[in-house]
């Protein structure tokens, strides 16, 4: 028998002895948004879903996530795709399986609660071009970010999925704030507002396998809605907890396909088929088909994201977040930040630091984009804080929160944390408690404006409206207004090929390769002499073929180097050596950007590496001192930088969307 019919026989028997499992688990697979987006900063590419789109639609998995979270800002700011067209373009190889994506509630897909009108369309819009499932979370469970939102998702007739932000205050569930209380009533709040499926959304891979069993249980008992259990590996306690919710009766799970599992990302699909195998819980999945999936991605498209993950740890998990809490994406973003400002040396202090800022903001759970203000804050107060003043540097997004612009916090934020983040704060001093997007302004009719001489469509729009300054850059390289930088162009395998061989060259140190000589038979003529090199001590032939003396071989001697040695004394005279080229100093760093045009005055300097977002004040605006010249976006959350003196903007040097330094003169106040 052949070995193909071999296989094709296996095939046969592992199905036909494979009795249909009386309750299938069903697995949503997450390795086209959160598996990238967790373990190499979102930057897959569409070319490169497509080699197993086909394949992964075979499988017969619940749902694909494929979009939604960072997926929409990292396409259009660093790849230069266009993020609808992606659901588009999936939508033509994936027919049978439905698209899932992750919906921020009021946030969308942003870093901040956007208008009403934007929320609406932003949803419509995401249904017409091909979205069936719309996992929606808020980030602080203020279920009134929520009220917009569902009512479209219900009017496109798509499905609604109700989240509940997983976090603990305690080592373990329990506690004052997060209980199993806590989240039967938010369950319970998700299924009277219509919720198809509910999910349990642990970021941060918190959740422990027992205390999964016991929630699980809880929720099946408190409402009729199917529950879906996301938890990351992060601590590697998720596919232990994934397990035990099974036994549970867990409705649905999520899972990655193997080269996208485990560190921060999720439990792999895999061991998981293989432990179900022949139960009443049993998935029905073709291993084989998953094996096959696994080798394209393996050898076409994971190579070009290998320069991407960080072989910096050994570990794949990291017990630590369950200290800090902090999901492992954000871990990264933090620890760039601090690299960035030649501050890495004091990552313990922002870990420390990170409980103390999360209790005092209410402790709120971290998920984007809670954990983006928690973790910036927190590095602002490590590195800007002095003994005498504390949350010296509060970002706009802190000021927002304290407000109420992203909602009710579980406790209460600290008193006076919130009086000095609202001092002065545009809206007013006194924080509302009411729904926070009713108190913003529409912005759709706005971002038409902006964009009717570059816009094509209601998409467009859209970009510009949820991303001012990097949308608008976007849709300028799209329709060919400016030339998108080389750094947005995808990575071929020939180029991954080319950098391999590198590498294996510099490993055997071939990167510069030297011609290889035979070395010539010693005659009699060939002399030996004694050499001292930097403590050791060697013994070299040397033969004259006449002209200087040629090295014609070295040959370490096993002894110390004495105190002094004499130089020994040559029999004959030889050619003065020729003096070696003196090294090629390596280039300077480059400096901050000095001021241009009129330098007279106090220079404004940024004091992060970051992105400007908009210039306040222009040349020739009074200022005083203290008051906001230019805002900074680090890390996707925003600074209000502040005049350092009373007088008159002399000089702007950058524009809006210009990236710089740490040390650049921003503006010259004089």
């Amino acid at each position: 028998m052949s070995q193909e019919n071999a296989v094709k026989k296996n095939t046969m028997n592992y199905n036909k002895n494979r009795p249909k499992a009386e309750n299938p688990v069903k697995i949503e697979d997450l390795s086209l948004r959160d598996g990238h987006q967790s373990l190499f900063a979102t930057r897959g590419r569409t070319e490169d879903m497509l080699p197993v789109a086909e394949m992964m639609d075979q499988v017969g998995f619940w749902a694909m996530e494929v979009w939604g979270g960072a997926t929409f800002d990292t396409m259009h700011r660093f790849l230069n795709e266009d993020p609808w067209e992606r659901i588009r373009t999936l939508k033509k190889y994936i027919k049978k399986t439905p698209f899932s994506m992750l919906l921020r509630g009021q946030n969308l897909v942003g870093y901040r609660n956007y208008a009403d009108d934007v929320a609406k369309v932003f949803v419509e819009r995401a249904a017409a071009n091909g979205m069936d499932i719309f996992r929606t979370f808020d980030a602080l469970n203020d279920y009134r970010n929520f009220e917009v939102v569902v009512p479209a998702i219900k009017a496109a007739g798509k499905h609604f999925q109700g989240c509940m932000c997983y976090t603990l205050t305690e080592p373990r569930l329990g506690g004052e704030v997060y209980n199993i209380d806590y989240y039967v009533k938010k369950a319970k709040e998700l299924e009277a507002m219509g919720a198809d499926t509910i999910c349990i959304k642990d970021m941060a891979g918190l959740i422990a396998p027992y205390d999964a069993y016991d929630l699980i249980v809880a929720l099946k008992k408190a409402v009729k809605a199917p529950i879906h259990l996301h938890s990351h590996f992060t601590s590697g306690m998720s596919a232990l907890s994934m397990l035990k919710a099974v036994e549970a009766g867990v409705d649905i799970i999520d899972t990655v396909m193997a080269p996208y599992a485990y560190r921060t990302a999720h439990a792999a699909i895999e061991p998981m088929v293989m432990t179900l195998l022949g139960t009443n819980r049993d998935t029905g999945f073709d291993i084989k088909l998953l094996a096959s999936i696994n080798e394209v991605l393996e050898k076409e498209v994971m190579p070009k994201y290998k320069h991407l993950l960080d072989d910096t740890k050994i570990s794949i998990i990291d017990i630590n977040v369950l200290l800090h809490q902090t999901p492992g994406g954000m871990i990264s973003n933090l620890v760039n930040q601090l690299k960035q400002m030649d501050a890495v040396d004091r990552v313990d202090e922002v870990f420390a630091e990170l409980p103390r800022v999360r209790k005092d903001l209410g402790q709120i759970p971290l998920v984007t984009p809670t954990s983006q203000i928690v973790g910036v804050q927190t590095v602002n107060n490590v590195l800007f804080d002095t003994k005498d003043e504390r949350y010296k540097m509060v970002t706009d997004q802190v000021k927002d929160l304290c407000y109420g612009l992203y909602g009710k916090t579980a406790v209460p934020i600290n008193s006076e944390v919130q009086k000095k983040a609202l001092k002065g704060y545009s809206r007013g001093e006194k924080p509302i408690t009411a729904r926070a997007a009713s108190v913003l302004e529409p912005e759709l009719e706005k971002a038409r404006q902006a964009t009717k001489d570059l816009a094509k469509d209601i998409d467009d729009v859209l970009v510009y409206a949820l991303y001012p300054v990097t949308g608008m850059k976007f849709l300028k390289w799209k329709y060919g207004k400016e030339a998108p930088p080389a750094e947005t162009k995808p990575t071929s395998m020939e180029e991954v090929r080319r950098k391999d061989e590198l590498v294996q060259k510099a490993k055997a140190g071939l990167l510069v390769e030297k011609p290889q000589k035979k070395a010539p038979p010693m005659t009699e003529t060939a002399r030996k002499f004694n050499v001292f090199v930097d403590g050791e001590y060697f013994e070299v032939g040397v033969e004259s073929l006449g002209g200087a003396p040629v090295v014609n071989t070295v040959r370490p001697m096993a002894i110390p180097m004495p105190a002094y040695a004499p130089a020994p004394q040559a029999s004959a005279p030889v050619a003065a050596p020729v003096p070696a080229a003196a090294p090629e100093a390596p280039a300077p760093a480059a400096a901050p950007k000095a001021a241009a045009g009129d330098t007279k005055g106090a220079p404004l300097t940024a004091p992060m590496p970051g992105m400007i977002v908009k210039y306040v004040k222009n040349v020739g605006d009074k200022v005083s001192g203290g008051e906001t010249v230019v805002v900074l976006e680090a890390m996707k959350m925003e600074n209000a930088l502040p005049s350092p003196v009373n007088g008159t903007v002399k000089a702007v040097n950058f524009n809006s969307g210009d990236s710089v330094k740490k040390g650049d003169v921003l503006a010259i106040v004089g």
